[in-house]
């Protein structure tokens, strides 16, 4: 098994500034020796780690740690939107450990984020280098993403936490007719991760059913993946409920897809 994403961090280094103390739950340096002692005896063998700060300094240092670890196939990380000539940056990220893509932080930006032009040399070099995208983004970004998969239909992409709809509020119909277009561009991929945080504090993780339902409806079990958004899980979940609830979620015959061979193609990994 695959666990398709996995942040560290270690508290004012390497660019890292947040999360923030009121975060109480995982206000504290998580590293590699943290994420093998969570996945012991899970039966998730490697994990992809990815970028959680919006700093060159954090994906240098992500990229070393992988490169002298087994346990991570892959590292997805962060570029300057608007840097000059992004793919000698992202060659000289690749010599210096698994950088398998990068990853666009939209959540907090207007709906229309993606869309800006001075973000789209870092799409065009990554189709260029065959790397791969993660999007970080709710329901009202969907619409670009859609744009994004039709500007670069050779471009991997992939949406990370299901687009984080409102579960807390109910939005199962909403989100599903926002998303429902990009499930239709055949390069979008979707992560069934980081989605116990966003229903009601404390909710059963049985609330999700819905929602993983409707992804595996929409994108088929050949383009989900399963990921934990460990440790930001640990805000409103953990590690163990998540990963039971979705191995009886997701059929069986879809398991070898879903939870790690969808990982490696998307990722560009062989096995």
């Amino acid at each position: 098994m695959i666990d398709a994403h996995v942040h560290i961090w270690r508290l004012g280094r390497n660019g890292c500034a947040w999360p923030t103390p009121e975060l109480t739950a995982i206000h504290r340096d998580f590293v590699l020796d943290d994420v093998a002692a969570t996945i012991a005896g899970t039966g998730v063998e490697q994990v992809v780690l990815v970028q959680s700060q919006e700093r060159e300094d954090d994906t240098g240092w992500l990229l070393a740690e992988a490169a002298a670890s087994p346990l991570v196939l892959a590292v997805v990380g962060w570029i300057e939107p608007a840097a000059i000539d992004p793919a000698a940056r992202l060659k000289r990220f690749v010599r210096q450990g698994p950088l398998a893509g990068l990853r666009v932080m939209a959540q907090d930006r207007p709906p229309a984020w993606l869309d800006d032009p001075a973000l789209h040399g870092q799409f065009a070099a990554l189709d260029e280098l065959g790397l791969s995208l993660d999007l970080l983004v709710r329901p009202q970004h969907l619409p670009g993403c859609v744009a994004l998969a039709d500007a670069f239909p050779a471009l991997r992409m992939i949406i990370d936490h299901i687009a984080k709809p409102l579960i807390a509020g109910g939005g199962l119909a909403a989100w599903r007719e926002a998303i429902a277009p990009a499930a239709e561009r055949p390069n979008m991929m979707c992560k069934l991760s980081g989605m116990i945080t966003e229903a009601a504090a404390g909710a059963a993780v049985e609330t999700l059913a819905p929602y993983v339902e409707a992804a595996l409806d929409l994108f088929g079990p050949d383009r989900l993946v399963w990921g934990s958004d460990w440790p930001v899980i640990n805000l409103n979940g953990t590690y163990g409920s998540w990963i039971d609830f979705a191995r009886a979620a997701i059929p069986g015959q879809h398991h070898e897809a879903v939870f790690g061979g969808n990982a490696r193609a998307f990722y560009g990994v062989a096995a």
